[in-house]
């Protein structure tokens, strides 16, 4: 039998220097709504995504030639900002060639937290594309769910299963991790109407507006799909060549 790969699932950014080891790769998860968004801009023509961890370091690319800025902080967009968090803020605009800055309240911290591994960003758009390149890759997978501010969200352990479940229909990988377990099953719990599962979740209690309302259903089930799968590079993200 040939030797398989593992699959650990960490659910909050707080725990992940329990599961890093420096060798793994990383799969960066927040659903609602960061890597969805990083997805969007990739297919939608964004050259390249520099994920900051301050609202202060982004304004430094304000003016800066073929870069475009975005900032938002508990779901909200940041005065001053031109783009938000919402992957609607990048359909129909002139972003293509440009480079993205963002910086959001949870995923680019966690992009940065595991930067010391290979680290790729996944969302429902490119979840098919990253799943053939991680059953291809030949390495241990670490899925870090970015959370809360630290604690674990409901949102992004779902899709946790959801990239899980599909690794494991291959025979490459194996896990005697229990949150990749659960996080299968609190897939398998919402996979027929995420939106309504996730109806009482802290996230969507936490902003009700009709425009994460909207970002939602889009995240959840986008109405545009990627080939695309971002890793970071060099402080960036860039598209991985060969995918």
């Amino acid at each position: 039998m040939l030797s398989q790969n593992n699959i650990s699932v960490c659910f909050t950014t707080d725990q992940f220097k329990k599961y890093a080891d420096e060798r793994s790769t990383v799969v960066i998860i927040d659903i609602l709504r960061a890597t969805s968004v990083i997805s969007t801009a990739f297919e939608l023509g964004i050259e390249a995504v520099i994920p900051v961890q301050t609202v202060k370091e982004a304004l430094t690319y304000k003016n800066k030639e073929n870069h475009i800025i975005a900032a938002e902080r508990n779901t909200l967009k940041i005065k001053g900002f031109d783009y938000g968090n919402s992957p609607y803020h990048y359909i129909n605009s002139d972003i293509k060639g440009k480079t993205l800055v963002l910086t959001t309240t949870n995923g680019t911290k966690a992009i940065h937290l595991a930067k010391s591994h290979k680290v790729i960003t996944a969302s429902f758009l490119n979840i098919n594309i990253v799943a053939k390149y991680l059953q291809e890759d030949n390495n241990d997978i670490i899925i870090l769910c970015s959370g809360w501010k630290g604690m674990f969200n409901l949102e992004d352990s779902i899709f946790a299963g959801a990239i899980c479940e599909k690794l494991l229909e291959s025979d490459k990988f194996s896990s005697k991790c229990d949150s990749m377990l659960a996080a299968i099953e609190l897939y398998g719990s919402g996979r027929g109407n995420l939106f309504n599962y996730l109806s009482n979740s802290a996230y969507r209690n936490r902003n009700n507006s009709d425009s994460v309302i909207k970002d939602t259903h889009f995240c959840l089930n986008p109405t545009i799909k990627s080939n695309i799968i971002p890793i970071f590079t060099d402080g960036k993200l860039i598209k991985l060549k060969g995918y």
